[in-house]
């Protein structure tokens, strides 16, 4: 296996950088509360975003971003590259909730990244899926 996907487009490669910030987010989480709290920092974010809260979404982080390096490597399989953007979808679904519902998110910088990311992915994979999949 190559250390880098050996498919063509950039997909693999934008997935591969998206699992080492995703990597990256996990070993903050699990360190220390406050970078969790830089996403989910709504109005009752303070009492919900806890240490176990933020090494659950460290957890979340890492699982998510085992599935999309799998995908990067394997973009041609249907169901990994399913798997891949259904994460992104999971993304999103949660912050509209945690923002619309339970009020742990807010509109700012913190939401930014992640939401650019999750959405810039769902639009290029769904608009990509008949260049990948067979």
């Amino acid at each position: 296996m190559s250390l880098l996907p050996e498919s063509s487009g950039l997909l693999p490669y934008w997935l591969l950088v998206v699992v080492a910030f995703s990597l990256l987010n996990t070993v903050q989480c699990y360190n220390s509360v406050h970078f969790a709290r830089r996403t989910f920092n709504g109005p009752r974010s303070e009492a919900e975003v806890t240490p176990f809260a933020g090494r659950l979404f460290g957890s979340w982080s890492f699982l998510s971003g085992l599935v999309r390096l799998y995908a990067a490597y394997h973009i041609n399989d249907k169901h990994l590259y399913f798997l891949a953007l259904s994460t992104y979808l999971i993304v999103l679904s949660t912050f509209a909730g945690e923002l619309l519902v339970y009020g742990t998110l807010k509109v700012g910088k913190g939401l930014a990244p992640p939401l650019f990311v999750a959405t810039t992915s769902v639009v290029w994979m769904i608009t990509q899926w008949s260049f990948y999949v067979d």
